[in-house]
């Protein structure tokens, strides 16, 4: 036991080490600069602001990001970063925070390297608040100085926000409040040493209740395991160009960030995800990395004589559950490139699919990822063998620090609960079968919605699909589903019941059939089950 222990370890060190290379992680940098790069870490601490400052030594020249006004080399990015914390150092208070309003463009890149240069824990704000919900999170998020783009004006002053505002894109020349063009012009950034290194907060997805801010305790120890487990699963290449469609403030979308920006790849960047945009992106810059949601990806296989860039090495999905139905399609057109990666806003990516493991076991989510253990659980905490289906418990990544308005997950033997419900199979790979709050419990029988939207997802008559549960007195609740239907096509409820009819077991069948004209969806592609609902 304990020589085949050593043996996989050492098997382990072996492929990390062929990863790092592969990717050209290590690569040729001039002596002083080398020998300023731990500098940086001492400066900041674990945050964005040192992945910037080391990427600017190590890729001063490479392009760092393309977006719509243009580009920005790497050096570039760092000098108005460095210059933009120098105009806001003092502006946000005493134990205030940074908030950011931003889509994906320069400017959030910008104020997020700026502000983390300042030592301020920086809240990553959803471009889809309305202004009430902006209001309560900035408030309990003690936001003291926001930076937005222009086109949130309304939506801020219908917050009520009270502290300083700076535009990070603007949409027309003038505005009402600074922008960061105009306050970085013919600054000289001065040398910073913050007093503590402050933290990135993300927001809870909010499907279930108003979005919480999660927080993280980082440091090397759980970054170094979780980008082992990435290099050796998911082949990107330093210096090839990334197009990352989710929004930036989304766990996959920062997350992704930061591996671009750490690997020196150029961030393709739009304001707005358009399908047929993507493809073309892709195409134009060469990109080998496509960062998508599951909805993005269908949306880019419906567009008409959609492209199928030969650049394209790598696509890694996540965010929310990737069906079968999906994952081969989209492999049987655009190739055996596609990655799954699992993983929530509390505990960061936990599990990683390769194409490998998705063709041969469609729909799991992976294996999981170097140093982190994973834990199917029933309610009494007793672990569950291969094959059963129990919540699924997290431990050894990134340390989930609790929600910053107070609570926290579910821990038990030093494991997170997800809130997921989930089993392994005999290989070790993970399936997720659902959140614990959406499983359908009709006529004393569970019912997972993944399981019929997976089915039905499969007609060549759906686009998309979801299934809610609903109060039934006889059942105890019932199963409804709400189906997008494709241009030109026509089906019937009764269609409907029959196609799931002969292919699961008879209380799957759905007994209501809604048919709606889009799906309600997060800015992230998740269904707003609860709308549904009511």
């Amino acid at each position: 036991m304990l020589l085949d222990r050593v043996r996989t370890l050492a098997s382990q060190g072996a492929r990390a080490t062929r990863a790092v290379l592969d990717v050209g992680v290590l690569r040729p940098v001039r002596p002083d600069r080398l020998a300023r790069l731990p500098l940086q870490y001492l400066r900041f601490g674990p945050v964005p602001a040192t992945v910037g400052a080391m990427a600017a030594l190590r890729f001063p020249d490479r392009i760092a990001l393309y977006d719509e006004k243009g580009h920005l080399t790497y050096a570039e990015l760092e000098r108005r970063a460095a210059a933009l914390a120098t105009v806001l150092a003092g502006r946000v208070g005493d134990g205030g925070r940074v908030g950011v309003l931003c889509r994906n463009h320069r400017g959030f890149v910008e104020a997020v390297l700026a502000a983390s240069r300042l030592g301020h824990d920086v809240v990553l704000l959803n471009t889809d608040f309305s202004g009430a919900q902006l209001g309560e999170v900035a408030g309990r998020e003690n936001v003291g100085l926001l930076l937005h783009d222009q086109e949130f004006d309304e939506v801020v002053d219908d917050a009520s926000f009270g502290g300083q505002r700076v535009h990070m894109w603007r949409d027309r020349d003038e505005g009402k409040h600074p922008s960061a063009d105009e306050l970085v012009e013919g600054v000289t950034p001065e040398p910073r040493r913050p007093a503590r290194a402050g933290r990135t907060i993300i927001m809870t997805s909010g499907t279930t209740g108003t979005p919480k801010g999660a927080q993280h305790d980082i440091g090397l120890g759980a970054l170094l395991p979780a980008a082992v487990s990435h290099l050796m699963r998911v082949p990107v290449r330093s210096g090839a160009p990334v197009v990352i469609a989710p929004p930036l403030f989304h766990v996959l979308g920062f997350a992704y960030l930061a591996v671009g920006i750490g690997l020196g790849m150029p961030l393709v960047l739009a304001r707005r995800f358009d399908p047929a945009g993507a493809l073309k992106a892709i195409e134009e810059h060469r990109a080998e990395t496509l960062i998508a949601v599951p909805v993005m990806l269908q949306r880019m296989l419906d567009v008409p004589d959609g492209p199928r860039p030969s650049a394209l090495r790598v696509v890694v999905c996540g965010g929310s559950a990737l069906h079968p139905h999906l994952s081969e399609r989209f492999m049987d057109e655009f190739g055996d490139v596609l990655h799954n990666v699992y993983g929530a806003t509390e505990t960061g990516w936990a599990t990683i699919s390769t194409p490998e493991d998705l063709r041969a076991a469609p729909g799991t989510v992976g294996r999981p990822s170097f140093r982190l253990t994973i834990r199917i659980l029933d309610e009494d905490g007793d672990e569950l063998p291969p094959g059963e289906t129990g919540e699924i418990y997290t431990g050894g990544g990134l340390k989930f620090a609790g929600y910053t308005g107070g609570g926290s997950k579910k821990v038990r033997d030093g494991l997170t609960g997800t809130g997921d419900l989930g089993h392994f199979d005999e290989q070790g790979r993970l399936f997720v079968d659902g959140r614990a709050d959406d499983m359908i419990v009709s006529g004393g029988e569970n019912v997972f919605p993944g399981e019929v939207e997976d089915l039905l997802g499969e007609h060549e008559a759906i686009a998309e699909v979801t299934v809610t549960g609903v109060e039934d007195e006889r059942f105890g609740q019932r199963l409804a589903a709400h189906v997008v239907l494709k241009e030109g096509h026509r089906l019937t409820e009764d269609d409907v019941r029959a196609y799931v009819k002969r292919n699961l077991a008879r209380y799957k069948v759905p007994r209501d059939v809604h048919f709606v004209d889009e799906l309600p969806r997060t800015s992230t592609g998740k269904v707003r089950r609860k709308a549904l609902r009511s």
